[in-house]
């Protein structure tokens, strides 16, 4: 059975249906540099071919900047994952990307638990 509105995918039970690899073809690298607070935001530009539901979904999520440990959460997907989705909606001019703002030690404790807790609080 289908939760409303999760479709075919979800089921009210057993979770997700399909493994999270199978959604990016078992790709496991983005062709784009991206890491956990790199933000995406979309282009406004019509993606062309095929791309599947979550990159629609992905491609909603970033109408605003966001960063893309947001867009996993949201997902409920890896980051890996989340990231092939990602560069693939770059690749094809649908999101532009830019490194996070910020020019000191991208492990810094206090700016992970930053991230951590606007995560908690959009969730």
């Amino acid at each position: 059975m289908t939760a409303a509105g999760d479709g075919p995918w979800l089921d009210d039970a057993a979770g997700r249906l399909v493994r999270p690899f199978t959604v990016s073809n078992g790709r496991t690298r983005p062709t784009v540099a991206l890491d956990l607070v790199s933000q995406v935001m979309a282009t406004g530009a019509t993606p062309l071919g095929y791309l599947g539901p979550e990159h629609a979904e992905a491609l909603e999520r970033c109408r605003v900047p966001v960063a893309v440990a947001e867009v996993a959460a949201h997902l409920k997907l890896p980051v890996a994952v989340t990231k092939v989705l990602l560069a693939d909606l770059v690749d094809c001019g649908a999101l532009t990307t830019k490194p996070p703002a910020f020019h000191h030690n991208p492990t810094d404790r206090a700016l992970l638990e930053a991230v951590l807790d606007g995560l908690r609080r959009q969730l």
